[in-house]
């Protein structure tokens, strides 16, 4: 319903709903969606939420961050609710949960809706459901699956599977294993325009620098052998510069001959090895023996290791150019190096090398042939298919939010579906069963650690696990909120089974444990439990301490035995009497208390029984329970989402009730029956003794304040009732009380 504002425009008038402590929109109908805006964002339970994490539709969360930074925030939630509404002719489409879009509710009165309603005719027609009234998301990926798998599917990108003719299907083929290709959107590698002007650029640079070369004469030194040759002068060109620098060394200081040449025990090592294996070694000696201005032999007298390279050498490089010799001088051998520059200097600036496998005449074929422009021509028919595409996209991003928008603003701008129990939220992965209960709000988490440093604000008890699936290798952790039951079973290392959304069973482990309380029950029976477990500790505590004294008693005797002290032993002290007495009278004075408080205890009626031991229980649970109940009433869902990437925009409480539907607690089902078997018989016979003593306390605690004690022991027991005489006691007990001193 809607009414009008004070400058005439019409105001929408929302409906809220009170759970979690917080007043929580209700988005109902397309109206509410539609002005979704002119809500207050102090109103939204949600600013903004991961995109991992969530058990929601991914690709649905992916249309919703626009901008792919893996968090959905307030504007991109505002924005695709806008254009939603903007593509359909009622908005009320988006709450209601059909089979899917109806095609006619998609608008026509603009051109982006025209371009989806004729993509969403297409996708049906395509499917052979020509006249189908709706279109599912089912639908629309299998059309979307279609599409891409066509030859042109308006990405810019052709495979070349997809050329029509065999020379520019080669020619594509070659532009991929040259300069690489780009991935289609149905996966295959195929190349772009960009990639087409890239790879023919390459062709171009390897074209001019050939030709540069092949129009200096300076460049083929040795003609068609340049190559060659100068293949052979590298190989060799760092070892013949280094004989003749030591030859230069040894010519300025002789001295410096012997050491220049290995020594004795480096050619020992050489000798003592077989000749192959040594190669490696004598590789790193001189080229040939050094002396001050010795030319470089070419013959004999060179490093064996040497002796094939420097062959090679002299046959293309030495003979070719300077004509046959036994050796080289340093001269001759600066005379060698100018030559090549010119060719080391042009090769070193080759271009379009990626290119050079193709060879230079398929280089020269396909700079001047007509494949280039029948390439650009198919990725230009491919990119005037891309308005199609983008239809297609819309379509499915509308279809989808048509499904699942609707759902994701009750999980975001409210809590609705997770407070009224309609659905699991979106932060929900599945159940933990552990110790006979089922754990429901489980949350996945990254970093425990850091996740529990802020999760522990919430007040709620917390169970981190690790969860493993070994037949896939799959793991991941998790965090469970315990929030009925007791915690007496619940530790680090202990084992059970996650079951997530999807139905599939982890293997699960606690790692860690934030301790808050789980319910008042759990409060009231703790301090109880805390004085049994400090009551066994100090047994076991004194029974270690006796056994040891056993032990070393033990020990002592035995070592007696085998050997024997001549010595005479230390006499038994003995206590003092005055200990003796002190310890009676203290002995004495707490019984004397004790029998006070039982006597007076039961001096009171059976009512006043009753309020006397409630006063007792009140007095040593009252505290744990009262502090237990102001810690339940403060958890609060926030902080546990926040250490998860969430914005929580409000204190989302989980009241006592709601709180226990989050964890189930193991009962028998209706009309099951019950055999106590071995160690449950025991257990049985245990409740019977006890309700055996508790019955005779009772009795006798009846007969004491009744009277009747004191009736039937003839006075000597109980208290005396007014109006009820006492029995008279046996005749020697009247001479003993005759003869007793007054």
């Amino acid at each position: 319903m809607n009414s009008a504002t004070a400058n005439g425009r019409e105001r929408h008038e929302w409906r809220f709903f009170r759970a979690g402590g917080l007043d929580q929109v209700l988005l109902e109908t397309g109206a509410d969606l539609a002005c979704l805006q002119e809500l207050d964002l102090q109103l939204w339970t949600a600013l903004a939420c991961p995109v991992r994490g969530l058990e929601f539709d991914a690709r649905t969360l992916e249309f919703i961050d626009c901008d792919g930074d893996g968090r959905i925030r307030v504007p991109e939630v505002l924005a695709a609710v806008r254009w939603a509404v903007s593509l359909l002719r009622d908005p009320e489409v988006l709450v209601k949960n059909g089979s899917g879009l109806p095609v006619a509710a998609i608008r026509d009165d603009s051109s982006e809706a025209q371009q989806v309603a004729i993509a969403a005719r297409q996708v049906l027609q395509s499917l052979g459901k020509q006249h189908a009234a709706t279109l599912t998301v089912e639908d629309v990926v299998e059309g979307w699956q279609r599409f891409i798998m066509e030859p042109l599917n308006g990405d810019g990108v052709v495979p070349p599977d997809a050329a029509p003719e065999p020379a520019v299907r080669r020619l594509m083929e070659e532009i991929v294993d040259c300069v690489g290709g780009v991935a289609d959107r149905s996966g295959k590698m195929g190349v772009s325009a960009a990639k087409v002007e890239e790879f023919f650029a390459e062709a171009l640079a390897f074209a001019d620098w050939r030709k540069r070369g092949e129009s200096d004469s300076k460049i083929w030194v040795w003609g068609d052998r340049t190559h060659e040759a100068a293949a052979a002068f590298r190989s060799v060109r760092d070892k013949v510069e280094d004989y003749f620098a030591r030859c230069r060394l040894a010519a300025f200081d002789p001295r410096v001959v012997p050491l220049l040449n290995r020594s004795e025990s480096d050619y020992r090592v050489v000798v003592d090895r077989y000749v192959q294996d040594a190669a490696a070694d004598l590789a790193a000696f001189p080229l040939a023996r050094v002396e001050p201005g010795r030319p470089l032999p070419l013959e004999s007298g060179l490093n064996p290791a040497w002796e094939s390279a420097m062959a090679r050498f002299r046959t293309e490089v030495v003979t070719p150019l300077l004509g046959a010799r036994e050796a080289l001088h340093e001269s001759d051998w600066r005379k060698l190096c100018s030559t090549l520059a010119p060719f080391e200097q042009w090769l070193a600036s080759k271009g379009g090398s990626r290119v050079e496998k193709l060879g230079w005449d398929r280089i020269c074929a396909l700079l001047e042939g007509p494949e280039r422009h029948a390439v650009l021509e198919l990725v230009a028919r491919d990119q005037s298919r891309e308005p199609a595409a983008r239809s297609m996209l819309a379509l499915e991003k509308l279809v989808r939010f048509q499904r699942d928008l609707h759902h994701f603003l009750n999980h975001f701008v409210s809590f609705r579906d997770f407070y009224l129990g309609r659905d699991r939220a979106l932060f929900q992965v599945g159940t933990l069963y552990l110790d006979q209960r089922a754990c429901d709000l489980c949350l996945r988490v990254e970093d425990p650690t850091k996740h529990a440093s802020l999760a522990g604000m919430s007040g709620m008890y917390l169970m981190y696990c690790d969860c493993a699936r070994p037949a896939t290798g799959e793991r991941m952790q998790i965090v469970a909120v315990v929030t009925d039951g007791d915690a007496d079973n619940l530790m680090v290392g202990r084992n059970g089974v996650f079951f997530d959304r999807k139905g599939r069973d982890w293997d699960a482990t606690v790692t860690r444990i934030v301790d808050n309380p789980i319910s008042l029950r759990q409060a009231f029976w703790s301090p109880y439990k805390k004085l049994v477990r400090f009551m066994e500790e100090q047994a076991a505590k004194r029974a270690a301490a006796a056994q040891a004294a056993s032990n070393s008693k033990l020990e002592a005797s035995a070592a007696a035995v085998v050997t024997p002290d001549k010595t005479k032993p230390p006499e038994t002290k003995r206590m003092d009497t005055g200990t003796v007495a002190a310890l009676g009278v203290g002995v004495g004075a707490i019984a004397t208390v004790l029998g006070g408080f039982v006597s007076g205890f039961l001096g009171l009626r059976w009512w006043q029984m009753l309020l006397a031991l409630a006063g007792l229980c009140l007095a040593i649970s009252g505290p744990s329970v009262f502090i237990a109940w102001l810690k339940l009433r403060k958890r609060n869902l926030g902080p546990l989402l926040d250490a998860n990437g969430w914005a929580i925009n409000a204190r989302a409480r989980l009241g006592p009730r709601y709180a226990k539907t989050m964890t189930r607690l193991g009962v028998l089902p209706p009309g099951a029956s019950r055999t106590v078997i071995e160690s449950g018989a025991a257990r049985t016979w245990m409740w019977i003794a006890g309700l055996l003593v508790a019955g005779s306390l009772g009795l006798g605690a009846w007969l004491y304040a009744s009277g009747l004690m004191h009736h039937w022991s003839g006075g000597r027991w109980g208290r005396p009732v007014p109006g009820m005489p006492f029995m008279q006691a046996p005749p020697d007990a009247k001479q003993s009380d005759a003869t007793s001193p007054p």
